[in-house]
Formats: C-alpha cells, sequence, structure tokens
C-alpha cells in the first residue's frame, strides 16, 4: 500500500499562504501558514496536527489489532497524540489512550497498550522520544 500526498506553498515564508492535500480526496486544500504552525494556531493546520492525527489514528487500529490477537474485543478506543517541535525537530508524541473493552484488567490493558507503542507502524516510522497515558472506562 501507497500512500501520497500533496503539498502547495505561495510566497514568503510568514506571508505565504499553502495548502495540503490527500490523495484519497477526504481532505482537500487544507490550509496552512506559518502562523498556523508557529504562531496562534489560526489560519489553518500544521504539518505536525497531521503527524500528531496519524499517529493517534494509527494507535488505536493498532491497539484494537492486538487486542483482536488476544481473543478481546474493545468496545471504544481514542487516542490523542501530542506532538512537541523543539527548535525545528519533531522530539516527542505524548500519547493518551482512553478505552472500553470489557472484562480487560487494567494489568493487562496496560500490557496491550505498551506492546502497541512499539508496534504500531507510525510509531516505528516518527522514531522519537513516544511516552504513554492509559485510561480504562468502565
Amino acid at each position: 500500500m501507497k500512500s501520497t500526498a500533496t503539498a502547495v506553498w505561495n510566497g514568503t515564508l510568514k506571508e505565504g499562504t499553502g495548502s495540503l492535500s490527500g490523495s484519497s480526496s477526504f481532505f482537500t486544500r487544507l490550509p496552512y501558514t506559518f502562523n498556523s504552525r508557529f504562531g496562534d494556531g489560526r489560519g489553518g493546520t500544521n504539518p505536525e496536527e497531521l503527524i500528531a492525527a496519524a499517529h493517534a489514528g494509527c494507535y488505536s487500529m493498532a491497539l484494537s489489532a492486538e487486542l483482536g490477537k488476544g481473543g478481546i474485543t474493545p468496545e471504544h478506543i481514542e487516542t490523542s497524540s501530542t506532538v512537541t517541535i523543539d527548535n525545528g525537530t519533531i522530539t516527542a508524541s505524548h500519547l493518551v489512550v482512553r478505552a472500553r473493552i470489557p472484562g480487560i484488567s487494567i494489568k493487562d490493558f496496560e500490557k496491550y497498550a505498551i506492546e502497541t507503542k512499539s508496534s504500531c507502524p507510525v510509531s516505528k516510522a516518527l522514531k522519537l522520544d513516544i511516552t504513554l497515558e492509559i485510561v480504562l472506562l468502565q
């Protein structure tokens, strides 16, 4: 499988504007600007936000797959990722996973969650500091 996205940038770094589009046409011409990336966030999205979304989405699906291998069916998995950029380098992704999984112990949930942190394809690609916080919902 291959996925493709396209970025277009017009103008100077600080005054210019850009757009991001995916080949699936699910998102087309998402705006991004210097301000949306390095300022107050207004004016669109930014590459780091899209990396965070990709990491959260991948992790949720990978956790579901790992649980399924163990014969466990999750009812609900919600993951957020906060990506940190320091001095022009993406340095970390902090995952917070909240899940409702009938019949699982917190110890077993933690085991699956930690295993998934390193097996998720986006985690493997990022090669940065990944931290994890888990919440088992009742």
